[in-house]
């Protein structure tokens, strides 16, 4: 039985990917002071993955909240992946600035989720995870494996977290990927409660997902919760977009002159991406990253900052929104 675990005060979580070092060498006390801040500011969302630095990310994650009330936040983390110790001679080249000492290998058989949880758990102290996503099973992750690994998540993940669910082992499942068929798929034959929708749904690039992403979840009771809200960083001013080096042609100019309307309107573009994306009947949460505090602090005072209609307005008349996607207010 599917239940709604992210409440109003989960709307605004913190993403793991820039503590495994993603973008930086973040240092195990920065990430402390990071963690810190968010629970300072009353953000009560944790998101990461064994992935992320290869396992560092959720250590760290785990290192903090391990000694805070377990019914204080709600934690997640992800499946799809098992990593084993290597010599750091033999760790693979990643997208990690300084990821420990791990090699891993794709596998979404019921045998695999279990023991990556049990892992999750012994990496993190925490004694329960509260959602499980499936992690990375799309064809920018997998190539063209995808059709096998889907076969395997079926026969296997899907199942076996809808079984945990039942026993009350997690709370809710669903996909986490930067993709949007593979949360079709998953909802085509499975029950997930939540999918984690990383780089398909923005301010800047939401088309495809209005059309194609949010009726699917909207009619199967899924709810989302927003990845890369801001594109990795790109909206904050960073020349990366959706963890990519290569900026979509048209995106600066879009940027600019989104951040200049922003600005007449004396709020900023950030802001504007984070209302955006919870005025979606169909996100739950964001989380964006952070890989310092004060990013952790500008974002909750975006949530709390009040968006002028007429700025949704004018962005809808340039054409620089959609006509069809939802806006603050529950204009459509």
């Amino acid at each position: 039985m599917k239940t709604e675990i992210l409440t109003e005060k989960h709307r605004l979580g913190i993403g793991g990917v820039a503590i495994g070092t993603a973008f930086e060498n973040i240092t195990d006390e920065q990430a402390h002071q990071i963690l810190q801040t968010a629970w300072d500011s009353g953000i009560r969302y944790y998101d990461t993955s064994p992935w992320y630095g290869l396992t560092k990310s959720e250590r760290r994650f785990g290192d903090f909240l391990k000694d805070k009330d377990r019914n204080d936040f709600l934690f997640s983390t992800k499946a799809g992946r098992l990593f084993h110790e290597v010599p750091e001679s033999e760790v693979p080249p990643t997208m990690w600035k300084n990821p420990l000492h791990y090699d891993f290998f794709h596998d979404y058989t019921a045998d695999a989720v279990q023991r990556s949880i049990e892992d999750s758990l012994e990496r993190t102290g925490l004694s329960h995870i509260d959602i499980v996503y499936i992690h990375d099973l799309s064809e920018d992750q997998v190539g063209d494996r995808y059709p096998y690994f889907l076969k395997q998540a079926r026969e296997g993940a899907f199942k076996i977290l809808s079984k945990l669910r039942e026993q009350g082992i997690i709370k809710a499942w669903g996909m986490g990927v930067n993709k949007i068929e593979p949360i079709l798929d998953c909802i085509d034959s499975a029950d997930p409660d939540i999918c984690l929708s990383a780089t398909q749904y923005s301010i800047l690039e939401h088309e495809d997902a209005v059309d194609r992403l949010l009726p699917v979840v909207r009619k199967a009771g899924v709810k989302l919760v927003s990845g890369a809200g801001y594109n990795s960083g790109y909206l904050a001013g960073r020349e990366r977009y959706n963890y990519k080096d290569v900026i979509p042609k048209g995106m600066h100019e879009k940027r600019a002159r989104m951040a200049s309307i922003a600005e007449k309107y004396n709020i900023s573009i950030i802001d504007a991406a984070l209302h955006f994306v919870l005025a979606s009947d169909e996100f739950a949460s964001i989380i964006p990253g952070a890989s310092q505090p004060e990013q952790v602090k500008d974002n909750m005072k975006a949530l709390n900052t009040t968006i002028p209609v007429e700025f949704w307005t004018e962005l809808k008349n340039e054409g620089l929104i959609y006509e069809k996607a939802q806006v603050p207010g529950g204009n459509k």
